[in-house]
């Protein structure tokens, strides 16, 4: 066991956060906290880390254990560079290169047992570098900060000039390489797009040591923990499994507890029904009897109503009027901001009643099509034409549509202003807002609080095209989970951006995936887009499975289209082709693996002679070993990089 939490109990001013809340992590095993936001995930691990003291109980760690912990927000201040942030981290394995190499110059002019002394250390210091995998800490970092979604024109920019995603990115970065037994990590998806999500997800899945993982990403939680503790109302409930082994479990055991509390409610509506008869009769043996079932009454331990779910809340989307089939045509849409090109000639078309997630990596220019369309931005070529009848709801991701020095009240109200009190009171309360909440501040609020407002808006607008730009960032899992039911009810259309990949498989009915400078399109969700993605993208390559129809009108060749298109596509000659170039690639991949196979056993020889004693005195020996040594190393890391393109 590497970390136990015994009874912990934390409360801020009069508010109980956390109470007797008790857990255990084991070596190797990946877990994952959850709860609506304010359950109190992120204090829990800030007590772990003792950067909060708890009110009582206890925190125990294995002897030696070293835990690693990335919080939300990271701000890093370093004049180094991304490329030096990161290898500072192996400050340690730098070092001993260097005294190596020292070892190796000063060993040249020495005899005897100044001789013997320093191949001592030299044998010493390699095997530890060995053990440390010394030789391929560089591609290590490399392989982190790619996968982190940094490209090599990233390396050399300073800390300092970074945004705080980025910043974020690194601190996650620093984490993985520092290899500690116990990663702790809040919300680590937050500023990663979808490659790097899953780059993370594998890296985790495979990680050596356990994980602990606070996070609202739901898919993100179904592929790598196998034990949830979930923080509701005060409380810890072990769950063994992933987030959907979770979620079904959960219900179940709601579903028992509300029949249990319902038939208690019962019984004691029925006792107390009884208990007022028999003194309505207003006898002596009557009213000893009534007194009687009082006692028994008063003794009866109360089940505890369960907490209302929100999860079962329902908001209804409707659109006041209904658009045309044909609800938006995009034609050509280009758009460049300086020397950066972030697509251009880009076509689709969007139908009625469609649910269409438009994903892609940072960068590429997702919220820009949104802002185009929305007329906050101007494209550099193309055409946008919406359909008849069409009304556009927008959601931006910043918020701007929202007014800080207003109350939530009032900025429903100034909105709307035929609604009646009731009317706005009952939508917020939809959205989680009661009581006194609905005159706090918007500028006031949270970030998921702020999103949850903005959905309000949205519901009111009566819109029939609602656009939609990372709707769920900020919102907790429950609150995902409404607004989801909500989609998928609404008889309307629906354009949006997401990270969210749970989300998108829910809601989605297509998705466009903006790569390379174009759009590729998936009739589909999220699980189709990977099944289909990797032929999608090779037909795209080949000039095969995009692009304007034959009757001119915008829209894409979609991955359902793939045979047929093949098959009409590819004629006779190139179908040849294809099987020459996969023939050598076999080939290429076999040669590969027997270089590798050679150069293993060549290495192997060459540790047995470093290791033999009469080669210890041979200082020029040994230096010839470790330099073809060295050299193995550096062609197999090449080789291996090589084997896994071919691979692919």
């Amino acid at each position: 066991m590497l970390l136990a939490c015994k009874n912990i109990t934390k409360s801020f001013g009069d508010v109980t956060i956390l109470e007797q809340v008790s857990f255990h992590i084991n070596e190797r095993e990946k877990a994952a906290i959850v709860g609506i936001n304010g359950a109190g995930k992120s204090t829990l691990l800030k007590i772990i880390m003792r950067e909060f003291s708890a009110d009582s109980g206890e925190v125990i760690t294995a002897k030696g254990a070293s835990i690693g912990y990335l919080s939300q927000n990271q701000d890093l201040f370093s004049e180094r560079t991304v490329y030096e942030e990161m290898l500072s981290v192996k400050s340690e394995l730098l070092k001993t290169e260097e005294r190596i190499r020292t070892l190796e110059r000063e060993m040249k002019g020495l005899s005897g047992d100044a001789l013997e002394a320093l191949l001592r250390e030299y044998t010493s210091l390699t095997h530890f570098f060995e053990a440390s995998n010394g030789y391929a800490y560089k591609s290590e970092v490399v392989g982190v900060l790619k996968g982190l979604g940094f490209t090599e024109e990233d390396f050399p920019k300073k800390i300092r000039t970074l945004s705080g995603g980025q910043k974020t990115r690194i601190a996650l970065g620093r984490l993985l390489l520092t290899s500690p037994d116990l990663i702790m990590l809040d919300e680590p998806t937050n500023h990663l797009d979808m490659a790097s999500i899953a780059w993370l997800e594998t890296y985790l899945i495979n990680y050596p040591g356990a994980v602990l993982i606070v996070a609202h990403d739901r898919y993100f939680l179904d592929r790598v923990v196998t034990k949830v503790i979930e923080l509701d109302g005060t409380k810890a409930q072990i769950f063994s499994g992933n987030y959907s082994a979770y979620a079904v479990k959960k219900e179940q055991q709601r579903e028992t507890l509300i029949q249990h509390y319902l038939n208690q409610q019962r019984e004691i509506k029925h006792q107390e029904e009884v208990i007022a008869k028999l003194r309505s009769f207003n006898r002596e043996k009557s009213i000893k009897r009534a007194e009687s079932r009082e006692k028994m009454l008063d003794k009866i331990e109360r089940i505890e109503k369960p907490t209302e779910v929100r999860s079962k809340m329902r908001i209804r989307l409707e659109p006041r009027i209904m658009s045309g089939n044909d609800v938006l045509t995009v034609t050509g849409l280009s758009k460049s901001f300086g020397t950066q090109t972030l697509f251009s000639d880009l076509n689709f078309e969007i139908k009625r009643g469609e649910k269409v997630a438009i994903i892609g990596k940072n960068g590429t220019g997702k919220t820009t099509i949104l802002k185009i369309i929305n007329g906050l931005l101007s494209a550099d070529a193309g055409e946008i034409k919406p359909g008849a009848k069409v009304h556009i709801a927008y959601y931006d991701q910043e918020h701007q549509v929202l007014h800080g020095e207003k109350t939530l009240f009032d900025e429903l109200q100034d909105t709307y202003p035929h609604m009646d009190n009731t009317a706005i009171r009952n939508t917020l309360a939809a959205f989680l807002f009661t009581g006194d909440d609905v005159f706090k501040l918007v500028g006031d609020l949270s970030g998921g609080e702020r999103g949850r407002v903005s959905l309000a808006k949205l519901m009111l607008s009566d819109a029939n095209l609602l656009i939609l730009d990372e709707p769920t960032n900020h919102l907790d899992i429950v609150s995902k989970e409404i607004l989801e039911d909500a989609l998928n009810g609404y008889e309307g259309t629906v354009l949006y951006v997401s990270h969210d990949r749970y989300f998108i498989n829910k809601t989605a009915t297509r998705i466009l995936d903006l790569t390379e400078r174009t759009l590729l399109n998936y009739p589909g969700n999220y699980d189709y887009y990977l099944e289909k993605k990797e032929l999608t993208e090779r037909l795209y390559l080949e000039g095969v499975g995009y692009g304007m129809d034959a009757k001119g009108k915008a829209g894409s060749k979609t991955a359902s289209d793939s045979p047929s298109v093949t098959e009409t596509k590819l004629d006779w000659q190139q179908q040849k082709e294809e099987q020459a170039r996969l023939r050598k690639r076999q080939n290429d991949l076999k040669k590969t693996e027997e270089e590798i196979e050679r150069l293993e056993n060549e290495k192997e020889e060459i540790d047995t002679a470093l290791s033999d004693p009469e080669n210890m005195s041979d200082h020029t020996k040994l230096t010839e070993l470790t330099r073809r040594r060295q050299e193995i190393e550096e062609t197999l890391e090449h080789l291996m990089e090589q084997w896994e393109a071919l691979a692919e």
